[in-house]
């Protein structure tokens, strides 16, 4: 038996996961380490040794979601060792700790760590509480190289940690620290390891994907992706969230110039009123943003937009919350999420005076995720008879049906050959002819042979 399968002595280990594509990045990161030192790794819901939860603080809903996962692990287990990490833990130490039940507290640049920590505890039966200070937050924590994922088609790659920012309403910049960039080269390596293995799709992901590079003075993620497009292979690069606030008209026309880069963007908006995302602190407007999708859909008409917003800002008034209706009207978002407003302690916003009652912030929730609906499917009835790449994801042998999202992030359903009945193309591109709306995306038929 060799150190690494001593260290875990055959524990099980259940990772509870909350939040953003870079929390299940980081998950999947630690499940790979644990396994490397004899960890087995069960389900999250599963009977297990250790129970960590990987905590998310973007809301209030999420501090709760938080806390019920804490106290639902020592209910499967009461016996259980279980660690609290990530957001809310860097955030709010004290709060989680006194958690009954939680052995271990670390924070968004201990993860790597935490093997250790758990050893500690075990041989000393203390609880343990390691929370680096905002201004030590400032070098990139490498997890290692990934070669796997839950998925078999998808995978994510985190190139970025930090965020200086600081919109007015958001936490983030606290829970994550200063701007910083993963090394170019333990990226790539990554990304050949996941070609390697079958992906063929990978999600380029951060907390400001859009500063990569940016503490050395300039963005370089236009380097990165150009670096990642010259890798061999049959797959394609999708983007993590961008912000408006980083990249102009410009840069989004510079990042068009690359052959795998998926006809994507998630481009977060979070209001559609000018003097909401002044007091929001986000330093574009509305004409600027708009700039950006004219130049994505100049490029292709079928450029897939997807964004954030947030209602109930305070201070938001009827009148600037049509705005943000009007212009989800005239940019056909294909798809939209709704979050309304969460006071968060220490940031500007939670000062602020004319805070929207809960009522109305439902209601306008409401109303724009009705709206999001109606303009998705002009989006998609947009789309119909045009050819896209899609990547089939599932197969529904009772149906005879593959699905799978097109380059530009519409789910795609086309009916299987008669003489398939396995899924032989699970995990392969083909063209498809979009044909029209069907269930939460489009239908469509082969249009080319099928790769």
């Amino acid at each position: 038996m060799n150190n690494a399968e001593q260290k875990g002595s055959g524990r099980s280990i259940a990772i509870m996961t909350l939040g953003c594509k870079v929390n299940q990045y980081e998950t999947q990161a630690m499940a790979d380490r644990f396994r490397q030192l004899g960890y087995s790794i069960v389900e999250a819901d599963g009977y297990a040794d250790i129970y960590i939860v990987n905590t998310c603080t973007v809301t209030g809903l999420s501090d709760r979601k938080s806390r019920q996962f804490i106290r639902r692990a020592k209910k499967i287990n009461p016996d259980a060792v279980t660690a609290v990490v990530g957001c809310y833990a860097q955030v709010s130490p004290d709060e989680a700790a006194a958690i009954e039940g939680v052995d271990i507290v670390c924070g968004t640049n201990e993860k790597n760590n935490l093997p250790d920590y758990i050893d500690e505890f075990l041989a000393a039966g203390k609880k343990i509480n390691r929370i680096k200070p905002l201004e030590d937050l400032v070098i990139y924590e490498e997890t290692g190289v990934i070669s796997t994922m839950d998925s078999r088609t998808r995978a994510y790659i985190k190139i970025q940690e930090g965020c200086d920012r600081f919109c007015s309403y958001c936490i983030i910049p606290y829970a994550r620290g200063a701007v910083r960039s993963r090394q170019q080269e333990a990226i790539i390596r990554e990304a050949e390891n996941l070609i390697a293995n079958g992906f063929k799709e990978l999600v380029l992901t951060g907390i400001n994907t859009a500063l990569y590079g940016m503490e050395t003075g300039k963005l370089r993620l236009h380097e990165l992706i150009a670096a990642i497009d010259t890798i061999p292979g049959d797959f394609r690069v999708r983007l993590g969230s961008l912000e408006p606030t980083v990249i102009d008209a410009a840069y989004a026309r510079e990042l068009l110039k690359y052959k795998k880069l998926c006809p994507h963007m998630h481009l977060s908006l979070q209001s559609g009123s000018d003097t909401v995302l002044a007091r929001m602190d986000r330093n574009y407007d509305t004409a600027a943003y708009e700039k950006i999708v004219d130049v994505l859909r100049s490029h292709d008409a079928g450029y897939g937009v997807t964004t954030d917003i947030i209602v109930g800002f305070p201070g938001e008034t009827d009148e600037e919350f049509e705005s943000t209706k009007e212009l989800v009207k005239r940019l056909l978002f294909s798809k939209i999420h709704v979050f309304k407003y969460s006071k968060r302690t220490g940031t500007k916003a939670a000062a602020m005076a004319n805070q929207v009652p809960a009522d109305i912030k439902s209601k306008r929730s409401t109303e724009l995720l009705e709206l999001a609906g109606k303009t998705a499917d002009q989006y998609f009835r947009s789309l119909a008879g045009s050819i896209r790449q899609v990547l089939f994801e599932e197969f529904d042998r009772d149906a005879g049906m593959y699905s799978g999202f097109s380059d530009n992030y519409v789910k795609i359903y086309v009916q299987a050959d008669k003489s398939d009945e396995s899924g032989m193309l699970l995990n392969s591109f083909a063209d498809i002819r979009l044909e029209r709306t069907f269930m939460d995306g489009m239908a469509g038929s082969f249009a080319a042979n099928k790769k």
